[in-house]
Order: C-alpha cells, then structure tokens, then sequence
C-alpha cells in the first residue's frame, strides 16, 4: 500500500478534534441518471447486500438498477424541495445545530457531515480534515440503532480512509445510542407535541428500517435494539400494549425481512376498523424518502385505500434542540479524557 501525504505538510499547525456525522446518503438530483449513480454505491455495498459479487453485480447492473433508478427518481421527486433533498440539508441543519451546542458548551472540537453514499463523501471529508491538522477522530454515524449495514458500513468506509494516510488521527467510535435516555425523551417528547397540535390517532405505529431476517440470525444485534428502542419509548408514553405496535419497512426482494412489515401492518389497521394511526420512525435521524415518500404519502395511500381514514407521520427529530443536544452531550462523554488542541511543538 501507498502512503498518502502532502508534499507541504506544516508539522506546526493547530491540532484539531473533530466529530465526524454521518449520515446514509442522497441522489444529487431527483433524476434517472443520479440516482443510478447513487444506487449504483449503495446496492453494491457488501454490508448492504450479503451476496456474492460474482452473482450480485451482473444482476444489480444489468437489471435492478435499470428498472429501480426511474422508479426511485419519482419517488425522490415527490419530496424535493427547493432546498434540495430533506435528508441532505436537515443534517446539514442538524450538524451545524451540534456545533453550536458544543461551543456553548465550550468543547474545543469542530464538527463535520459525511454521508455514506453520495456526497459530502467520507473519504472527501476526511482527506481535506486530516490535511488541515485533524489529530483527533470521533466518528457519530446518525443510526440509533447498530446493524451491520449501516454502521458498520460507516466503519468500514471511515477505516478504509485512515489506512491512506501516513499519520492518521486517533479514532473513537459510537456504536448506538437507542438506550440513551436523552434520546428516548426526544422520540417520546416529539410523539406529545404532535398530539397536543394535531390529535392523537387510534393507534401509534412504530416503524424501523428493515433488514432481511438471515442478517438477524447471522449476529446483527439490530432486531433488539428496535423492539427495545420501541418499549421504551411507549414506556415513556404511558402507553398500553393495545395502543401501539411495531413494524419494519422497505423490504426489498423475495426473501424474508424482519417482521411484521409495516405496510401489511397498515392494511390489517385498516381492516380491523382503525380509523386514525399516527407512524413515527424512531429509527431515521432526519426526514428522508423512506419517512416522507414511503410514510407519509405512499402509506398514507394505502392505508386509506385498505379502508383507513387518516394517517399522521410525526416528524423526525430532525434539527431540533433536543436532538442537537442529545448528540452533543453524547459527543462530550466520549471525547473526555482527549487533551485540547495546542500547536504541535516542533522545537
């Protein structure tokens, strides 16, 4: 391997501590083409999709992505706005609300957005930080939940990174953050002041990300933390075992995922004579496709034509001040014991 440096390195610059968050990732535009392209990263991920090359990059090349990128580009579309994609500029927001906890909180430490796939990309982010003096790394992938799809894979593209460097930065990890009572109340907190605004549906749906069911009872611990993380939350609530449920979204393909899906769970609602449901998504950071197109418009669709009346999406924390400050504060506990930044002494 080749070690990467700069021909101009100053041995003198400040030192820097850096929070890296990270996020999944967005199509450029809302457009056939780029969301190829960023599909094209995401599928061919092996964190993602546990197939073998061989067989999965023909397939996903010259099949899936054909059909799935017009399709997909609709559905970004639905939720464009003209700040661009929600997910990209709510944790553009949200980065820039962290900050702003932690120097009030007087935390020498500069924060920086990267996103899995597309762009700000990590290994673009970091090369420029660690060519600026970053000695110091602690990397918040904005997952509450661990699975080795999505943090993991945050791992692996951030290690991938660092192995370039000639003098990479001491790294620190956070792994999850569903057990943070911080986090909890910001969930159970957004959940009231919804209802309080809005009215409160018959039913409160929990509904997580999914991930195909083998994942599961290969190790991935990601099936416990959302059925923990959904307890919790409707402990906080005061909430019956009747009053709300949990289900997982986004299923692609024919093999199993984790269960009960969430869109079969909205018909059966229905069915069973539920009127009104709230959904939130305790599992997504910020607003994104599969919150505001999948949720929000798509289920709400369906639900109606199973019979439904009304379905009511509560908002991710998005950049909240709770959510700001709950990663704050989790930023702080897990960069104690690094010293300040001085200037190196080269005397």
């Amino acid at each position: 391997m080749r070690y990467r440096g700069l021909a101009d390195f100053a041995h003198d610059q400040p030192e820097r501590t850096g929070l890296l968050l990270v996020n999944l990732g967005t199509p450029d535009a809302p457009e056939p083409r780029e969301v190829r392209r960023y599909l094209a990263e995401f599928l061919a991920d092996p964190r993602v999709v546990e197939l073998p090359r061989a067989l999965w990059l023909p397939l996903l090349h010259g099949v899936i992505l054909p059909l799935r990128a017009r399709r997909s580009a609709h559905a970004y579309a639905r939720i464009w706005d003209r700040r661009g994609s929600p997910l990209r500029w709510q944790s553009e927001a949200l980065a820039q609300a962290v900050q702003e906890c932690l120097d009030e909180a007087g935390q020498q430490v500069e924060v920086r957005l990267a996103m899995r796939y597309g762009r700000p990309a990590i290994g673009e982010v970091l090369d420029r930080w660690i060519g600026e003096g970053l000695r110091r790394l602690l990397v918040l992938p904005l997952y509450p939940q661990f699975s080795a799809t999505t943090t993991a894979s945050v791992f692996d593209a951030v290690t991938a990174c660092l192995q370039r460097w000639r003098w990479p930065p001491e790294l620190r990890w956070i792994n999850d953050y569903f057990a943070e009572p911080g986090w909890v109340e910001a969930i159970a907190a957004r959940i009231r002041a919804h209802w309080q605004t809005s009215g409160r549906g018959e039913v409160l749906l929990l509904s997580f990300h999914g991930i195909p069911k083998r994942y599961q009872l290969a190790g991935d611990p990601y099936y416990c933390q959302c059925l923990l993380s959904a307890r919790r939350i409707a402990a906080a609530l005061g909430l019956e075992d009747g009053a709300w449920r949990l289900a997982f979204q986004s299923r692609v393909g024919r093999e199993a995922w984790l269960e009960p899906y969430t869109d079969r769970t909205l018909e059966a609602l229905a069915r069973e004579g539920v009127r009104t449901v709230d959904v939130v998504c305790p599992g997504f950071a910020v607003d994104c496709l599969e919150t505001l197109e999948e949720i929000a418009l798509a289920g709400a669709e369906a639900f109606r034509a199973a019979g439904g009346e009304r379905l009511h999406y509560i908002p991710a924390l998005n950049d909240s001040p709770q959510h700001a400050e709950l990663l704050a504060q989790l930023a702080r506990r897990h960069l104690a014991g690094w010293p300040a930044t001085p200037a190196v002494e080269t005397r």
